[in-house]
């Protein structure tokens, strides 16, 4: 008898445990897939199979430009974007990882993207870094929420900093100043 229940026990651990199976190596690659089929979308500038990657609720910041709340928000600044002749836009994650709970998940990568500057009419080539947060939907899709770009182009050369304009020490700020420095004693 106790064999039987010990069988039957096992049996149904073993159920359980494939009935509750991790799904992160095919969320991964969904995600991964997800991110492939964006970059075609955003090479044919067609605006709604770009804006059906984002939820309903998802925010686009970007270098330069003020964050994009909403995907109507998120339409009309895409709009003005693939207008662009110029544009030329690749992204590729370097890292994919999805919670445990199997609900959100991340990419994190690289960018490319030409575009023409507003100002000067000029085509610019930006490089950067991306994160792109994710929700499953209830129909098991991936959208993303927040969608982020740092360039890693320059628009203002910032010099590197020396040793004058590292900040002083106490002691050094107070020899400085004409006055002794203080010294704690314990």
């Amino acid at each position: 008898m106790k064999l039987a229940v010990t069988c039957v026990a096992t049996a149904f651990a073993m159920i359980l445990t494939a009935c509750s199976s991790d799904t992160r190596t095919a969320d991964i690659k969904a995600i991964k897939d997800g991110e492939a089929q964006w970059n075609q979308d955003y090479a044919s500038k067609n605006v709604d199979k770009i804006c059906s990657h984002y939820a309903t609720d998802a925010v686009l910041m970007g270098p330069g430009m003020a964050a994009a709340s909403g995907k109507d928000a998120i339409r009309v600044l895409l709009v003005q974007i693939v207008a662009d002749p110029a544009l030329s836009l690749h992204f590729e994650p370097t890292n994919i990882d999805v919670a445990k709970s199997g609900d959100l998940a991340y990419t994190r990568g690289r960018y490319t993207i030409d575009m023409t500057d507003p100002q000067t009419k000029q085509v610019v080539h930006d490089h950067g870094s991306y994160v792109t947060t994710y929700r499953k939907q209830s129909d098991n899709t991936w959208k993303a929420v927040d969608d982020i770009a740092s360039s890693e182009t320059p628009s203002i050369p910032i010099p590197p900093p020396t040793a004058n304009t590292a900040k002083p020490s106490k002691a050094k700020r107070g020899a400085q100043r004409g006055g002794k420095a203080k010294h704690r004693t314990a």
